[in-house]
């Protein structure tokens, strides 16, 4: 059985139209205040022309989730951004800068939604402890965290799309979601796409993650090629072999939060 099939059912996934009309966005904040753009941010991600696209796409990341923070804006915008996966338009190109990932949009949206599940892991819900910002203590993240399930139905669809970069991002996206109690059962099944996937793919980013997350599985990793030059991605003279694609959506760095 694949993990689509074992997947929380369809039903659980948000419609975009009623997300955009029923949530009331003057009451919730991103990182510039109130967030009355957000609806156009969001309906702006399917535009016809590439600008607006990548236009939309910035502000997804840097207003929507600054910094790799969440915000109350977070919650309802995640849950947009999963309902449009399967929309068409998502197969369009964005304007691509000297460090972005490779890949159509859906490849991005997938990297965001990552982006936004690794901010609620249980590691990273440590880190936050440490420094006393407990994720049950700020609402937005439990949103989060209660909706993973539903986040894991959207991606889980996209781990064995023809498209390379769709596919390594919907694993990439999997990953994090896969830490909820909920879907613990669909590690073994990702397991092998993750070798297979991850682990063979041109980006080193993508290697480091596939290790990354096999090992803190107690999973063997061994072949998996990871990064020889940590200090390469800095370097202004970079190899071809080691495209300077961003990592920040998919690796999940962050500052500590504003809460």
């Amino acid at each position: 059985m694949s993990l689509e099939d074992k997947a929380p059912p369809k039903a659980d996934l948000p419609d975009a139209h009623e997300m955009l009309s029923q949530t009331n966005w003057a009451t919730l904040n991103h990182a510039y205040g109130r967030a009355t753009d957000a609806p156009i941010t969001l309906v702006a991600l399917l535009d016809a022309d590439p600008s607006v696209r990548t236009k939309a796409l910035n502000k997804l990341h840097d207003v929507l989730h600054h910094q790799n923070t969440i915000y109350e804006a977070t919650v309802p915008a995640a849950q947009y951004v999963a309902s449009i996966l399967p929309d068409s338009r998502t197969l369009l190109p964005v304007d691509k800068a000297r460090h972005a990932f490779p890949g159509c949009l859906r490849a991005e949206l997938l990297l965001w939604i990552a982006s936004v599940a690794v901010e609620v892991t249980d590691a990273m819900d440590a880190v936050r402890q440490l420094h006393g910002f407990p994720l049950e203590d700020y609402p937005p993240a439990v949103a989060i965290r209660e909706m993973r399930p539903i986040l894991f139905r959207a991606a889980c669809t996209y781990v064995d799309d023809p498209d390379r970069h769709v596919c390594e991002a919907a694993i990439t996206a999997c990953i994090p979601l896969l830490d909820d109690a909920r879907l613990l059962e669909h590690r073994p099944a990702l397991v092998p796409l993750i070798r297979q996937v991850l682990g063979t793919s041109d980006l080193w980013q993508h290697r480091e993650r596939a290790i990354d997350a096999l090992d803190s599985w107690g999973e063997d990793f061994a072949g998996i090629q990871g990064q020889r030059n940590p200090f390469l991605f800095c370097d202004t003279d970079l190899s071809p072999d080691n495209p300077p694609w961003r990592s920040e959506p998919a690796e999940g760095w962050s500052d500590p939060p504003p809460f």
